[in-house]
């Protein structure tokens, strides 16, 4: 099950978690409040591809939207894209909307964006299933870059 293989990787990361399940929700607020966060605390996990077999994850606050011309310039290439969900599927071991760097197949780079601060709520590999965790602990267990690639949705 893929929620085993994220929680199995916070457990390994030595990472304080509390798991939190919830039904299907329709928008950013309802899965806050099913969560017990602010909307911004919603850390959505992107993967973008860099090339035919190149992808990393890019963390990005609930309530913002990735910069393009900022993470193009961040990582000095004049073109990304997000694969279809069948890639990303191949690339990570996990559906859409489940997807986490925890427990993914590959280990591609992190980056997160610079608003993941604080008390956050991750994807744990699963729909409706998210892990709460500190951001900074986070981001130092996945060795992720902190850069300003996202703007206001």
């Amino acid at each position: 099950m893929s929620e085993d293989r994220a929680i199995a990787a916070l457990d390994a990361a030595g990472i304080a978690y509390t798991v939190t399940r919830h039904g299907p929700v329709g928008s950013l607020d309802e899965a806050a409040r099913a969560r017990g966060v602010e909307p911004r605390s919603i850390i959505k996990t992107l993967v973008v591809r860099r090339s035919n077999d190149d992808f990393l994850f890019v963390l990005v606050p609930g309530d913002r939207q990735i910069s393009w011309p900022k993470l193009r310039a961040l990582l000095g290439v004049s073109r990304l894209s997000m694969p279809d969900k069948d890639i990303a599927r191949q690339v990570t071991g996990y559906e859409r909307g489940t997807i986490t760097p925890f427990g993914s197949t590959s280990a591609w780079p992190v980056i997160a964006d610079e608003g993941v601060t604080g008390t956050v709520s991750i994807g744990a590999g699963a729909h409706g299933v998210a892990a709460t965790v500190d951001a900074d602990v986070m981001i130092d267990a996945l060795g992720a870059q902190i850069a300003a690639v996202t703007e206001p949705l």
